[in-house]
């Protein structure tokens, strides 16, 4: 299955992954050159990519935040479970590892992707279905940074089962008044990061498998953060922990 990728920073880092196949580079005819497209194009070259040079209103029909860029390329590449594992075994580092409960929003997902890609998490689970898979809009909302990560699909109490069984702590991050503050909950070890989607947070079962609920601290007068910044923030939270 084909997709079309756009956007400078999708599709640089699609093609600097090289885990898809390419088969075009479309460029906007007139397009100026910079840094980043030279990149692109060579890139590309490399890759023995077709470049071609297309009409904008070609690329307009593809999306409107193309950028002058679209990349045809095959579907995300999902890893599976055990992948994840071999990354943080790889690496010799405890498991880091962000589970998405039925998120639905391309835009939180993306930028949930970005975050768990800078603070070195070893993949992200997502359920098998009722939620956002990787998209091209994905894609770009994470400025290409879905490309280096492992992404799971898989049954989402049975993976945080087999992440207990691997030693991780699983933290459930929760709004409500149950769930401990930030400063108690351990991060420093093996960690599973539950987010749960935007509106209802996480389904009950999910709630029920995680080991502790936390909550991030709040002094302003809004109730609470959307799942992408507060899941953003939880992702640091554990990464300065595990820097000490």
């Amino acid at each position: 299955m084909k997709e079309f990728l756009y956007s400078r920073n999708a599709v640089y880092e699609t093609l600097r992954a090289r885990r898809r196949q390419v088969f075009s580079l479309l460029l906007a005819e007139g397009i100026q050159p910079t840094e980043k497209l030279t990149q692109i194009t060579k890139l590309a070259q490399e890759r023995k990519c077709k470049i071609e040079k297309v009409p904008r209103a070609r690329l307009d029909k593809i999306h409107p935040s193309h950028q002058g860029v679209v990349l045809e390329a095959s579907g995300y590449p999902y890893a599976d479970l055990t992948d994840i594992f071999e990354r943080a075994e790889q690496r010799a580092e405890p498991l880091f590892v962000l589970l998405l409960d039925t998120l639905n929003d391309p835009q939180n997902f993306g930028a949930l992707l970005r975050t768990a890609e800078a603070v070195g998490a070893h993949g992200v689970v997502i359920p098998l279905a009722r939620t956002v898979e990787v998209t091209p809009a994905v894609v770009n909302a994470s400025s290409g940074a879905s490309e280096h990560l492992l992404v799971a699909q898989a049954n989402l109490h049975q993976a945080i089962d087999a992440l207990k069984k691997a030693g991780a702590w699983v933290v459930g991050l929760e709004g409500g008044g149950q769930a401990a503050d930030a400063e108690q909950v351990r991060l420093d070890g093996a960690l599973g990061l539950v987010v749960g989607s935007e509106g209802e947070g996480m389904r009950p079962l999910t709630r029920k498998s995680c080991d502790v609920l936390m909550k991030l601290p709040m002094r302003g007068q809004i109730e609470s953060l959307n799942a992408a910044v507060a899941g953003s923030v939880a992702l640091y939270l554990a990464y300065m922990a595990r820097k000490k």
